[in-house]
């Protein structure tokens, strides 16, 4: 048989060998770096015997990503041998490689970091054994038994949604037997650095109404330095955290009695949102020909029965009353775009009326999954910056790359445009049920969005299945601290629903034609906007947005008048200031300020109360020394109202 390698050499065998026989041919070190194979652009078991021509590649922890998950899910199976070591009633779920590491999810209690460093200990001890990784097959049956008498039912369970004529694939390493497609090393202690990284709750196969497991997390690579850089990384962006910064800084919080995905903004959090609805609200409003309304917060079923929301989307919808009891059915609108259509049929509208740009400040709700829930990136209520714009069809076009550029502005505005990614949102055409209308229709309205972004210069991906019920978008995303990608941003165009709703307009011939409709936010959800502004400036935000934007500092008491003189005349001027009369010393009250990121500290003393100026200290120079107060005030106004991002010239001390 004949083998092509990756760099288009062959080597030619008379008989079938593994492939990691074939790789120790080729190098006895890349036999020992070989994590798993890829068999004609399929992923394999190093153990995967050869028996005809094919083209092989040998892939290692640090050639591939699928050499590194073979890596990471052996340390996966370590993990749960030494679990079961230490608690022998856990129960094991799945343990799977994940981006940058692994967890394994079992039924046990609730573990501390005490407990990760018993079972890291464990785990080292599992890895000196040097256990060998045994393959070997049971049908579905025998594997259902197997499983059973080893009192594993979240096992038994997964067999049991496979076909009935399944043949399913086992790992073996001392004691510990895992039901596993694999692939994996050949030896546990292949496994060379390796760290639990935390252990948090997650529903069985991610459904709340599942029992809560224990999920361990690890991370694992083949060098410790590496793994010292990856543990180093980890730290930093745990201080970045929003959930832990946010709440530091007393932003926002949450309360169990409360509940889940129901965040508190405190008044520090609610101010800076308060700025940015103002800030979207004017723009839209002033600038860019947007009319507002105001909406109901529920409606009748009738309404999403309509949108077609009731038949697609009631899994994520908050419904009140019971249909068949004689009362009416209600719930929280998880969407606007119904109550502003007929906003828009309040009125008959002519073709020189369009386009009509509705915008609405709106509050909506999801019913999440409670393990989805977290901090303010996904929530259960929140408030979004959302618009639908009625258009004529000749127009679609020019307004869809409009709102683009809104979008494209406000991103630049908050100082994140180069933090996201755009992707055209296809629909799924194997999975029709899922959406409404033709494929034709769906085809069009899919290569007109491509054909914008091209000529925009925009780059993009294609991601099929994540289009809306009712038409393709696109999503501007931006991962968080941890790597997730959030949808920031969605601009959708919609060919559909004005036939639903009997929307439209008279044409110049005085006949009636259906509109196309826009459903876009221009700036997203502000919850999870200002999460994402808390890990980008690490709580260090432009000053335009800072809740407490100045701070005075009098050396003493005897300077509260001057101080209040100067806090008046900042506010009379609508920059957000505060004074810091406590009787602590001025280098306490400095140190202070910095921990809260306060942009601007004034002291005031004898000499600034005398010539009528302020020392000036800021989070961007340092030390800008003294000013005369007009002058400060002119700059600063200036910076607030121009949305300066102005960057750290020096570093704090």
């Amino acid at each position: 048989m004949i083998i092509t390698l990756k760099d288009g050499s062959t080597k030619e065998y008379e008989s079938a060998m593994s492939v990691l026989d074939i790789a120790m041919d080729i190098s006895a070190g890349l036999g020992r770096m070989a994590c798993a194979g890829e068999v004609n652009g399929e992923v394999v078991d190093l153990r995967t015997v050869i028996d005809k021509d094919c083209e092989l590649n040998i892939l290692t922890f640090d050639n591939s990503e699928a050499g590194k998950k073979a890596y990471r899910h052996t340390a996966a199976h370590v993990l749960a041998q030494a679990v079961k070591r230490l608690y022998p009633d856990a129960k094991c779920a799945i343990g799977p490689a994940i981006e940058d590491g692994f967890y394994y999810d079992f039924d046990m209690p609730s573990l501390n970091r005490e407990d990760l460093n018993k079972i890291e200990k464990e785990m080292k001890k599992v890895i000196k054994e040097n256990h060998k990784l045994e393959c070997f097959t049971l049908s579905r049956e025998e594997a259902i038994k197997f499983m059973e008498e080893r009192e594993e039912p979240y096992k038994v369970e997964l067999i049991e949604d496979l076909p009935e004529d399944a043949t399913l694939s086992f790992y073996k390493q001392g004691e510990f037997v895992d039901l596993c497609a694999g692939p994996h090393l050949m030896s546990t202690k292949a496994i060379k650095a390796f760290k639990l990284t935390s252990a948090s709750g997650a529903y069985w196969r991610g459904s709340e109404k599942n029992k809560m497991l224990t999920r361990i997390y690890g991370t694992a690579y083949t060098k410790k330095a590496d793994l010292q850089e990856r543990l180093e990384f980890l730290e930093n962006i745990k201080k970045r955290d929003h959930n832990k910064l946010g709440r530091e800084m007393e932003l926002f919080t949450t309360v169990d009695v409360i509940g889940q995905g129901l965040p508190l903004l405190l008044p520090k959090g609610a101010k800076m949102i308060q700025t940015m609805q103002r800030w979207i609200e004017d723009l839209e409003d002033n600038e860019w020909g947007y009319v507002r309304t105001k909406t109901p917060l529920m409606a009748k079923s009738d309404l999403y029965k309509i949108s077609g929301h009731w038949d697609h989307y009631t899994d994520g919808m908050f419904i009140m009353g019971e249909e068949g009891t004689g009362k009416e059915v209600m719930a929280l609108r998880p969407m606007t775009c119904p109550f502003q259509y007929y906003c828009y049929k309040n009125t008959q509208h002519s073709y020189r009326d369009l386009p009509i740009r509705y915008g609405e400040t709106s509050t909506l709700f999801r019913n999440e999954d409670s393990g989805e829930m977290h901090g303010l990136t996904r929530v259960r209520q929140f408030t979004i910056s959302e618009g639908h714009l009625i258009v004529r069809p000749d127009q679609m076009v020019e307004e869809f790359k409009q709102c683009l550029a809104l979008a494209k502005y406000c991103l630049t505005v908050l100082g994140v445009e180069e933090d996201v990614t755009y992707h055209l949102s296809k629909w799924d055409p194997d999975n029709r049920e899922k959406y409404i209308g033709e494929p034709e229709v769906w085809d069009q309205t899919e290569e007109s969005i491509r054909q914008i972004l091209i000529e925009l210069g925009i780059a993009f991906t294609e991601d099929v299945g994540e289009a809306a019920f009712y038409g393709p978008k696109v999503d501007i995303n931006a991962k968080n601290v941890y790597g997730k990608e959030d949808t920031m941003i969605t601009i959708q165009w919609d060919a559909l629903l004005a036939e639903q709703f009997d929307m439209y307009y008279i044409d110049e011939n005085g006949d009636k034609v259906r509109p196309y409709i826009i459903h876009r936010t221009s700036m997203g959800c502000y919850e999870r906007t200002l999460a994402w502004l808390i890990e980008k400036y690490e709580g260090k935000f432009p000053t335009w947005l800072c809740p407490e934007q100045v701070r005075i500092l009098p050396i003493s008491e005897k300077y509260a008048d001057y101080a209040a003189k100067v806090e008046k005349e900042l506010k009379a001027n609508g920059v957000l200031v505060t004074t810091d009369n406590r009787s602590e010393k001025i280098g306490y009250k400095i140190r202070d300020a910095r921990l809260n990121r306060i942009p601007y500290m004034l002291v005031v003393g004898a000499k600034e109360a005398e010539t009528g100026q302020i020392s000036v200290r800021s989070r961007f120079a340092g030390d800008e020394g003294s000013k005369d107060l007009q002058v400060f005030i002119n700059d600063i106004c200036k910076e607030i109202r121009t949305k300066e991002i102005r960057k750290v010239e020096v570093e704090q001390q």
